[in-house]
């Protein structure tokens, strides 16, 4: 039951993003731009009583993601400036994500 609450109110929250979005997707994008699956699965973590130690590891790690998600944006969005279809854009985009994640780990090691 719990798993279905967790679901259906992650849900509602992208449903409505995706709403505000297609009507004003500059402001769509701002709210999608807000760490909501990163505080949602806080939350749902706590809730579940998992220990703040975790909670700090996986914020750390969310952190540790984001620029690679921030040049998975960024080569998305200039793939479709450039007119390249959604899914070969997403899939440059992953590419991206996963190098940048790679060099990362190279670099500052884990």
């Amino acid at each position: 039951m719990f798993f279905l609450t967790k679901v259906m109110v992650s849900a509602i929250i992208i449903g409505a993003v995706t709403e505000v979005a297609r009507y004003f997707p500059k402001y769509g994008g701002i709210i999608a731009a807000l760490p909501l699956v990163s505080l949602l699965s806080l939350f749902w973590l706590s809730v579940q009583g998992e220990k703040i130690t975790n909670l700090s590891n996986f914020a750390l790690g969310v952190l540790w993601g984001f620029p690679a998600t921030a040049v998975l944006l960024l080569v998305v969005a200039l793939s479709l400036k450039h007119s390249m279809s959604l899914s070969i854009s997403i899939g440059l985009g992953v590419v991206s994500w996963l190098v940048v994640l790679y060099i990362q780990d190279i670099l500052i090691g884990s």
